[in-house]
């Protein structure tokens, strides 16, 4: 699990065809890489990806061919900048919302504005999945968590700050651009209970309920 909150801009130093997929080797020298260790779990861009070896400035994980096809890591090459963020430790702040690291889909960047000092985005998304989006709702774009500013049929709009456009990738993002979209994981087990055998009054629904129906733990 992760909270959407960045550590640190890695680069993309190396990468190589593997018998799964591809192999990258990543550059992230303001990372603290003490707690981490081969196996471990940590968010390149949004998606959750597996240590396979690490060094003081940088670390190594293989990509499925799957998540090459499904999210935009498939699209990146050797001198690319891309977010980092370590897995969620228990007694972490929680300062973002929770995310798991599993890519629902990829938008496109429709519009891109500069307002005052902020920047807003407006993404093009697939209706499938614009379905999960809420008026000040949570999402995740490549790795960075975001409120929900508007939502339409098939876009949504998030208002990026200062600090999230000096510390991520998003301020490279313009026009035609993909990102990777990560929904609300709530929205996914409201849908998961809702379309259950068993019917439900989602005017009831709480976090117990989920528990109860063993959704969530």
């Amino acid at each position: 699990m992760f909270t959407g909150i960045v550590e640190t801009v890695g680069k993309l130093t190396e990468l190589r065809r593997v018998s799964t997929g591809l192999r990258m080797k990543i550059s992230a020298k303001n990372l603290d890489f003490s707690d981490v260790s081969a196996g471990d779990s940590i968010a390149v861009s949004g998606p959750c990806l597996t240590v396979v070896s690490f060094s003081a400035i940088g670390f190594e994980v293989d990509v499925s061919s799957e998540t090459l096809s499904k999210t935009t890591l498939g699209l990146k090459k050797a001198g690319a900048r891309v977010n980092i963020e370590k897995a969620l430790k228990f007694n972490d702040r929680l300062g973002g919302h929770l995310v798991s690291g599993h890519i629902d889909g990829i938008g496109t960047v429709l519009e891109r504005a500069t307002l005052g000092e902020y920047v807003r985005f407006i993404i093009s998304v697939p209706v499938a999945l614009s379905r999960y989006l809420a008026y000040k709702g949570s999402v995740c774009l490549d790795g960075v968590s975001l409120t929900v500013n508007n939502v339409t049929e098939d876009t949504f709009e998030v208002l990026t700050i200062p600090h999230t456009l000096d510390n991520t990738t998003l301020e490279g993002l313009t026009t035609r651009m993909d990102v990777n979209v990560e929904v609300d994981l709530v929205a996914r087990y409201l849908e998961r209970l809702y379309s259950s055998d068993k019917k439900v009054d989602l005017s009831k629904v709480s976090l117990g309920t989920l528990v109860d129906a063993g959704i969530i733990k």
